[in-house]
């Protein structure tokens, strides 16, 4: 026992001493950063004081200690920003769906403005600017060198006043301007209709308002459609969607998902982390889903997206989404003011990331271009032929009854129509004919 005793202690006091040791280099590494920190501390303090002194023109303090700010949220990655009084409050605008401006989501890439999308039936969408677009020049001024914000301030202007952008374009062999006149951008967070059986639900942006707006108009359409039982399935179209709200994200993805998770969020912290669940019920009542995505999807449209593609709820349907994985907080800070900082990364059910790589969709369909839908119309036009129908003194049909004749021509001007919808709009025709593929099979083969 003695034996054992004198053992333990010396372990311990070995482990004392070892501990003593270790705890020295640790506790000089710790204050060496710190002497460090306030070296650069007083380092930044000696060159604002040279550049208010000594710089060719007055400068004005606030602005610059704000650009400094700034400068040192925007080196860590796109999304971390600090937002000035009148900036914060512009965000704080937009999240209630109203605010002044062309209409387009952007980001930075290369040093260039990129957009992330359009948003629907704003100046920036009616002229044509499409998702992938770069901006190089704002009325003849080049973006190159200016970080997001100054760049976006060049293009923020008097509601009624034009604005000349060059785009640069994947597909195109030289750079264009564009003309735009600015306006107050309304944001309509979802528009749904009916086509043919199928109910449509256009979310284009996640603000306060996305999930009643969605909830109101989905039990509109299934009230005119007469009831869940006319209708085949839902698709919801996520494409050219920025984001917006995590919290309208979890509540759009619970309102199709009975249980599960629907998203997580970790932090660098993992205390920080958080994971949210769909609770049950869902709108849709177990009818199929068809989500519709593209590059411009982004952010709370790819939590969506990869939320009801883990739980086999939905067929993902389009290109690959943008690849916005991060979560952004927004903190306020003193004098009104707010810093955007990137806190967390977000993942999908099954546990995957998609910073970087996007969602990407069960089945690709691209979506043509408007020369190359008129092509492929013009080719059909040529190789339209006649039938019997046409032939003078043919005979009539007498196998059919009125009721039956009618129903054919019923179907016929559903098929007619579901046509040029195919000719408008490629990818939602082609998620309107999986939901019909899908009812044809029959509840018990799906």
């Amino acid at each position: 026992m003695k034996k054992f005793v004198m053992a333990a202690l010396g372990g311990t006091l070995a482990g004392v001493v070892a501990t003593t040791q270790f705890v020295g280099p640790l506790l000089a590494q710790e204050s060496a950063r710190s002497t460090s920190v306030y070296e650069q501390l007083d380092l930044f303090g000696d060159i604002f004081e040279r550049i208010r002194a000594q710089y060719v023109e007055e400068v004005e303090e606030g602005e610059l200690i704000e650009a400094a700010i700034n400068g040192m949220l925007t080196s860590l990655d796109p999304h971390s920003s600090y937002l000035s009084p009148d900036d914060a409050d512009n965000m704080r605008v937009q999240t209630r769906g109203e605010f002044g401006g062309l209409g387009i989501e952007v980001t930075q890439e290369e040093g260039f403005v990129k957009v992330v999308s359009p948003i629907d039936g704003t100046p920036a969408d009616e002229a044509g600017i499409e998702a992938g677009d770069f901006i190089t020049h704002v009325d003849g001024e080049s973006v190159l060198g200016l970080n997001l914000d100054e760049a976006v301030d060049l293009m923020r202007g008097p509601v009624g006043s034009e604005i000349i952008i060059t785009v640069v374009r994947e597909d195109m062999p030289e750079p264009f301007d564009v003309s735009i006149i600015r306006d107050t951008i309304t944001l309509t967070a979802v528009r749904t209709r009916t086509e043919g059986e199928t109910v449509v639900l256009r979310v284009t942006t996640f603000n306060d308002q996305t999930f009643p707006n969605l909830e109101e108009g989905l039990a509109e359409q299934v009230e005119t459609a007469g009831g869940i039982d006319q209708v085949n399935g839902f698709v919801l179209d996520l494409r050219n969607n920025p984001g917006g709200l995590l919290t309208q994200a979890i509540r759009v993805s619970d309102a199709f998902l009975e249980k599960g998770e629907i998203v997580s969020t970790r932090g660098r912290d993992p205390v920080d982390g958080d994971r949210y669940n769909a609770t049950p019920g869902d709108l849709a009542q177990g009818k199929p889903i068809v989500v519709l995505i593209n590059g411009g999807s982004a952010s709370a449209s790819e939590i969506v997206a990869g939320a009801l593609q883990d739980h086999r709820r939905a067929i993902v349907v389009g290109t690959k989404s943008f690849g916005k994985g991060s979560v952004q907080t927004v903190m306020p800070l003193r004098g009104d003011g707010a810093m955007r900082l990137t806190t967390a990364r977000y993942y999908t059910p099954s546990g995957r990331s998609i910073q970087a790589l996007g969602v990407s969709p069960d089945i690709v369909v691209e979506q043509p271009r408007p020369a190359e839908a008129a092509d492929e119309e013009e080719e059909g036009t040529t190789r339209a032929s006649r039938s019997e129908a046409d032939l003078r003194g043919r005979l009539d049909n007498d196998s059919l009854t009125e009721d039956e004749a009618r129903q054919i021509e019923e179907d016929r001007e559903k098929a007619e129509a579901a046509a040029a919808l195919r000719e408008e709009d490629y990818q939602l025709a082609y998620a309107i004919d999986i939901l019909k593929g899908l009812t044809a099979l029959g509840p018990n083969d799906q």
